[in-house]
């Protein structure tokens, strides 16, 4: 099959179109002829040689993907093959085939077009967990979000507000506020012009957020918890500012705060399965209805990866990138 490997690790030129053998099916596992697939931040952090493959993963990048069940695995339940599916994928989804524990597939419907469901898996289990399992997000709550215009971004602006959560959330410029805002934010803040603790402060009379999503970290750690009402959750998701930050732990103490986080990969099938689950029951019917639908930046064919994650790491998308892989 067609797939996109590099050999050593490095920029987005190292990767390149190759021949690589099918993956192997496992007992649990369908076999997905990929239409298209997701680009996400830790695609990018796994080709720099920072984010290794947990073991038994494949090397083949790519976290999530949409196509059609071709086989099927001795365990995975026989009317699944033909299906076409979502999948939040170990890795492998820059390829014309990818596999999936079962459990891990979400059915798409003839009114999801495929291109949407590829941008979906990643940033739809990441957002529900993160959010609303670990932050506790809840009718009548404020969300703050830092970059709001991100695949991540936008996805939790609109699950925020299909649940009746004000959403606030940071961007870089008048541009992506302005996008936030067409998404669905009820507050956007250009962080390169304004101090977004004050502008917290001032839009919420004081009380602060209920829950901040931070994907930055580091001394934006402490800015976040002055944004934070009392017994407020920060659900860190990423570092990209840095993986250490200085905290007064008294102010903690005092403000009754929760400080947690998670990284999605490196958690068991078992675990997704049960997030899958329940996002089956809860946020995927938002999609499949076209209530709610990703925001999608640029498309690129499979061969063009390395430009797909060039425009990932510019920062300038606005939503999801996605590889066209088979597209039909």
């Amino acid at each position: 099959m067609r797939a996109i490997g590099f050999a050593k690790a490095g920029g987005p030129d190292v990767l390149a179109l190759e021949r690589a053998p099918l993956p192997e099916l496992k007992p649990q596992d369908v076999l997905i002829r990929v239409a298209y697939a997701g680009v996400n931040r830790p695609d990018c952090i796994q080709r720099a040689g920072h984010y290794p493959a947990p073991p038994g993963a494949s090397p083949i990048l790519g976290l999530e993907a949409s196509g059609q069940v071709v086989a099927v695995g001795e365990e995975a339940p026989s009317e699944m093959l033909g299906q076409f599916v979502a999948a939040l994928t170990p890795g492998g989804g820059y390829a014309e085939y990818c596999t999936a524990p079962w459990q891990h597939c979400l059915h798409v419907p003839e009114e999801l077009p495929l291109k949407e469901a590829a941008a979906l898996p990643e940033t739809l289990f990441t957002v529900w967990h993160n959010v609303f399992e670990r932050g506790l997000a809840a009718e009548g709550d404020r969300l703050l979000i830092h970059g709001g215009t991100s695949g991540i971004g936008t996805m939790a602006i609109m699950l925020a507000k299909a649940f009746d959560i004000e959403a606030i959330v940071t961007c870089g410029d008048d541009a992506k506020c302005e996008a936030a805002r067409a998404v669905g934010a009820d507050l956007a803040i250009n962080y390169r012009e304004q101090d977004f603790v004050e502008v917290v402060k001032d839009h919420t009379g004081g009380k602060g957020v209920n829950v901040v999503l931070d994907m930055v970290s580091g001394d934006y750690v402490p800015r976040n918890l002055k944004c934070l009402a009392e017994d407020g959750r920060h659900v860190t998701i990423a570092v990209l500012g840095g993986p250490k930050a200085e905290l007064n732990m008294a102010y903690i103490m005092m403000r009754r705060l929760t400080l947690t986080g998670s990284t999605l990969r490196p958690r068991s099938d078992a675990f997704k399965a049960a997030l899958a689950d329940e996002i089956a029951q809860t946020a995927w019917p938002l999609f499949t209805s076209r209530e709610l639908k990703p925001v999608m930046d640029q498309s690129f064919p499979l061969e063009d990866a390395a430009a797909a994650h060039a425009r990932m790491e510019a920062g300038e998308h606005i939503g999801k990138i996605i590889l066209e892989v088979a597209p039909n």
